[in-house]
């Protein structure tokens, strides 16, 4: 099994790995164009992108700039929106549903490490190349889900559909459907319901 297998499938792999580094290294290359390129250019900006998430929705926007460290594992359904500052760790596969609208600075971490230092520091090879041991969790994001301003998701974490995260929020656990969650760690406030139709309520 390649070191990249084993990274997405959840098992401890080695991120030294040519193969693994050089996608990181094509990725953050795409993500400086894309970041560096004028919204006024949007054939070129969207090229970028495609090549960048090539398994995203192609009505999808993101308003950059953005980082990731892989791109070519980040999954996303139609209507998908991103504004600055978006930051994917895909190391496992992310999967965000339809009519999904992120805010500024909200961070999508899948990667994980050891808890011992003794396991999760630099070692040395034989050779002296030095290499670290990781391994990551899928993130799933329902659809209908407002992720709002500065949240953090973590690795392992599936949020239902319908869901709003409250702004700085860091969401560690699973969150069902159609519920309004805030805090650090992330908590349910309340269930959302026909009651929160703001029809009417608004000047």
């Amino acid at each position: 099994m390649s070191e990249k297998e084993k990274m997405l499938n959840g098992d401890f792999y080695d991120p030294t790995d040519p193969e693994l580094a050089q996608l990181r290294i094509n990725a953050h290359n795409l993500c400086l164009k894309y970041n560096q390129t004028s919204e006024q250019l949007t054939e070129q900006r969207d090229e970028f992108l495609r090549e960048l998430m090539p398994n995203i929705s192609p009505d999808s926007f993101i308003q950059g700039p953005v980082h990731v460290d892989y791109g070519k594992f980040i999954y996303a359904g139609s209507g998908f929106y991103a504004n600055f500052n978006f930051t994917v760790l895909d190391s496992c596969p992310v999967h965000i549903g339809h009519d999904v609208m992120i805010g500024p600075n909200v961070s999508l971490m899948t990667a994980m490490h050891p808890l011992r230092f003794q396991e999760r520091n630099l070692k040395t090879r034989k050779n002296g190349e030095k290499y670290t041991i990781e391994y990551a969790k899928p993130i799933t994001i329902g659809d209908n889900c407002w992720i709002a301003s500065n949240v953090t998701v973590i690795g392992g974490v599936n949020i239902g559909n319908g869901c709003v995260i409250g702004a700085g929020s860091v969401v560690t656990k699973d969150i069902p459907d159609n519920c309004l969650a805030v805090g650090n760690p992330c908590r349910i406030v309340k269930t959302i319901t026909d009651a929160d139709d703001m029809h009417g309520k608004t000047k």
